[in-house]
């Protein structure tokens, strides 16, 4: 066994949406999507795991140690100043993987989460925020969704320095998020590549107006996010890889519904007036069709409870 002062913890990690329009690797939202993670220490080789999954990706994840809430674990085990041990873990994963709805981060998170909680840290004390923040942003390449999943809530994220930063907001109680899942997968890698190098000045003005109307609109006048979740920065570029996506973000908007794509999608994140969606809008876009899930933001972020 490790010097660990906790031997077992359970994690509740939210997913979440990005960019929200225009603010690309900027905006993020905690979404009511969970993961659980149950870890424990055991006797066996340092390093070593075992893993059971049930849920999303159960056929597909790693079972031992290359499943990555195990290596975020011992990563951020050796960046509090502890050996990796054997670990054994259950994950119940409720997100969908793939999808846009911050899976990966969300694994990230739950990993940096186990970490500190084994290491007998809370994650809301003193600077342990920023330095859980630094390890699971790092280990992402980006704050956005990282940050929701950590801290709940809406927020804003970036970098400055080589560090990651973030600031919560509390989002207006009529924001009612819905998202809408098609059955395909997107990696977030391939669709990066679909985006230029540049951008027209226009196109980069209209993206900073957005974004910041964006802040506005989602914790004050909620009236604005149609407005404020337009975007001309990154969805079209994508549209090859994804065309049912934006056709599907298109007909929202049309229809007066404040749409985007949710994160590297292909999710649509939408945000109707009243919180209901007009029956049969996304039906026929898609060949499998689009699962619509009801997701209110979760204002709590990551939770990591000792277990016995």
């Amino acid at each position: 066994m490790t010097g660990l002062p906790v031997s077992a913890v359970r994690v509740t990690v939210p997913g979440s949406t990005a960019n929200l329009g225009s603010g690309f690797d900027t905006l993020g939202m905690a979404l009511s999507l969970y993961d659980a993670v149950s870890v424990r220490v055991v006797d066996g080789a340092a390093g070593s795991a075992c893993v059971s999954v049930e849920g999303q990706g159960a056929a597909e994840l790693p079972t031992d140690e290359r499943h990555l809430v195990v290596r975020v674990i011992h990563k951020a085990l050796a960046e509090l100043g502890f050996a990796a041990p054997a670990l054994r873990l259950h994950c119940q994963n409720s997100i969908p993987q793939s999808r846009g709805l911050g899976s990966s981060a969300a694994a990230i998170v739950a990993g940096v989460a186990a970490a500190f909680g084994l290491a007998g840290f809370d994650l809301r004390d003193k600077e342990n925020p920023d330095r859980a923040l630094q390890l699971a942003a790092v280990w992402e390449g980006h704050a956005d969704n990282a940050a929701a999943s950590l801290f709940g809530g809406f927020v804003v994220a970036w970098q400055e320095s080589g560090r990651f930063h973030a600031v919560r907001m509390r989002p207006h109680p009529d924001v009612s998020p819905i998202v809408l899942v098609p059955q395909e997968e997107s990696l977030t890698h391939t669709t990066r590549g679909l985006l230029p190098e540049r951008v027209p000045h226009a196109d980069a003005a209209f993206a900073a107006s957005r974004a910041a109307l964006a802040v506005h609109a989602i914790t004050s006048d909620p009236a604005l996010l149609l407005a404020a979740t337009d975007d001309r920065l990154h969805q079209n570029y994508r549209e090859p890889a994804w065309p049912e996506t934006i056709a599907l973000v298109r007909r929202l908007r049309a229809a007066g519904i404040a749409a985007a794509v949710s994160g590297a999608g292909p999710t649509v994140l939408a945000f109707p007036p009243g919180g209901a969606l007009p029956a049969g809008i996304a039906s026929g876009i898609a060949p499998n069709g689009f699962d619509e899930l009801r997701l209110p933001v979760d204002p709590a972020g990551v939770r990591v409870e000792p277990q016995v």
